[in-house]
C-alpha cells in the first residue's frame, strides 16, 4: 500500500511539475508577445515624433511657385519676428482701405501660391493685405515649430498695424488650416477686429487622432496648436466656414471649434460638398463682405509708415 501510495504520490508530482513548466512557458510566451508589441508600438511612436516636423509643415520647395507674378501688384516686404528670424512676405497696399488683413496660409502652400487670392481679397474687402510665411517656409529663415511660428504671426500682425497706422488690435486675422490656429493664437495674445477661419481644427492633437487612432498622438506631439483653450482669451467677432466633404480636417472639428468661441457677433458658414482645399465659393466672399461691414469700424488709421 505504501508503495502504491508513494507511486501516485511520485506521479502527481510529477503532473504538477509538468503544468507548472506549461504555465510557466506560456507566460513566458505571452511576456515575449506583450515586450514585442510594446516595443514595437514604441518604434512606430519615436519615428512618428521624429517625422512630426515633416508631417506638421510639409514646406513645398521655392522653385515650385512663380515669386515673380504678372498682373500682380505687391510688395515684397521682410521683418524680425520675435527672437530674430527674418520673416518675408508680400504686401498688398490699398491708401485709404477700409481696413487690414492678415492672412495665415494652410501648410502644404506658400506666400507665393496666394497672389491672385490676396489681390481678390484687398479689392472684395478693401482691405490693405499682408501675406507671410512662416519660418522655414518660402524665403523666411529658420524651421518651423509652433511657438517659432506662432511668434512670426505676432509680429506679422504688429508690422501690419504699424504699416497701416493702426493698432495690433484693429487689423482683421484670416487663418486657413493650421493658419486658422496660428491666427487664432495670435487674435488671444494680441486682439482683433475680428477673425476669420477656414477649414480650421479644434486641435492639431484631435485632427492628427483621427487619422492615427492607434498612436497615442495627444500624448507625444508637440505640435499641439490647441485653439479651443486659446479661444477662450478672445472675446471678438468671429466668422468661421468649413466644408461638409473635408476629408483632412473633419467638419464636426470646425463647428465645435466655432461653437466653443465666446465672442461676438459671430457667424459659421457652411460649404456644403466642400473639401479641405477647395476654394470658397462665391457666396462666402459676400456674407464674409457683409459680417466684416456690420463691424465696429477701428479707430481712423494715421498716415501709414512707409
Amino acid at each position: 500500500r505504501m508503495s502504491f501510495r508513494a507511486g501516485l504520490l511520485a506521479a502527481e508530482s510529477v503532473e504538477e511539475t509538468r503544468q507548472s513548466a506549461k504555465r510557466s512557458l506560456f507566460l513566458h510566451g505571452l511576456a515575449r508577445i506583450a515586450r514585442c508589441i510594446l516595443l514595437t508600438l514604441l518604434g512606430v511612436v519615436l519615428v512618428g515624433m521624429f517625422l512630426e516636423s515633416w508631417l506638421v509643415y510639409p514646406r513645398p520647395p521655392l522653385e515650385r511657385s512663380d515669386w515673380s507674378p504678372k498682373g500682380i501688384a505687391f510688395e515684397d516686404v521682410v521683418f524680425d519676428s520675435e527672437d530674430g528670424t527674418r520673416v518675408h512676405g508680400w504686401f498688398f497696399d490699398r491708401p485709404g482701405a477700409r481696413r487690414a488683413l492678415l492672412y495665415c496660409h494652410g501648410n502644404g502652400e506658400q506666400v507665393a501660391d496666394n497672389g491672385e487670392l490676396m489681390q481678390h481679397l484687398s479689392q472684395r474687402l478693401d482691405a490693405a493685405v499682408l501675406i507671410f510665411d512662416y519660418r522655414g517656409y518660402g524665403k523666411s529663415e529658420g524651421s518651423p515649430y509652433e511657438k517659432g511660428v506662432i511668434a512670426d504671426g505676432r509680429s506679422a500682425q504688429r508690422w501690419l498695424a504699424e504699416r497701416t497706422g493702426r493698432q495690433p488690435h484693429e487689423v482683421v486675422l484670416v487663418g486657413r488650416s493650421i493658419g486658422g490656429g496660428v491666427a487664432v493664437a495670435c487674435a488671444a495674445e494680441l486682439g482683433a477686429q475680428g477673425l476669420v477661419l477656414q477649414s480650421t481644427f479644434t486641435r492639431l492633437t484631435d485632427t492628427a487622432a483621427t487619422h492615427f487612432a492607434w498612436l497615442p498622438v495627444r500624448w507625444v506631439m508637440r505640435n499641439r496648436y490647441d485653439s479651443v483653450k486659446r479661444l477662450a482669451d478672445y472675446h471678438g467677432p468671429i466668422f468661421s466656414s468649413h466644408g461638409t466633404a473635408d476629408r483632412v480636417v473633419p467638419f464636426e472639428q470646425g463647428r465645435l471649434l466655432f461653437e466653443s468661441a465666446t465672442g461676438a457677433p459671430k457667424e459659421f458658414f457652411t460649404i456644403k460638398g466642400g473639401g479641405h482645399n477647395d476654394p470658397q465659393p462665391r457666396e462666402y466672399y459676400r456674407e464674409l463682405a457683409a459680417f466684416l461691414d456690420r463691424l465696429p469700424s477701428p479707430a481712423a488709421p494715421q498716415e501709414a509708415t512707409p
